[in-house]
């Protein structure tokens, strides 16, 4: 419970810059990613950013910061995406 307290009181901010780099604040989780899409799950929601030759360069769960890099076509935020839990769970079967 604390934890989801803490979630809730982390900013969120989206950068885009050139449509070629994006940072985004307020991560909690990355449900999934490759070249043509990253799903992420936020303090605010969940959110999809699809493109080309995207690639996350830098992730950082515990600050809550992601990097992703490539050709961005789509930011949106999707409320009728579950959460899943996280990638890393999901791969390893926790």
């Amino acid at each position: 419970m604390a934890s989801e307290e803490k979630n809730r009181e982390m900013p969120h901010t989206v950068i885009l810059e050139g449509r070629e780099k994006l940072s985004v604040s307020g991560v909690t989780d990355v449900q999934s990613f490759d070249e043509e899409q990253v799903l992420l799950e936020t303090v605010r929601g969940m959110l999809v950013i699809r493109g080309q030759g995207l690639h996350v360069e830098r992730l950082q769960l515990e600050a809550g910061e992601l990097l992703v890099e490539g050709e961005i076509g789509l930011l949106e935020y999707d409320d009728s995406a579950a959460p899943r839990g996280s990638l890393l769970n999901r791969l390893f079967g926790r």
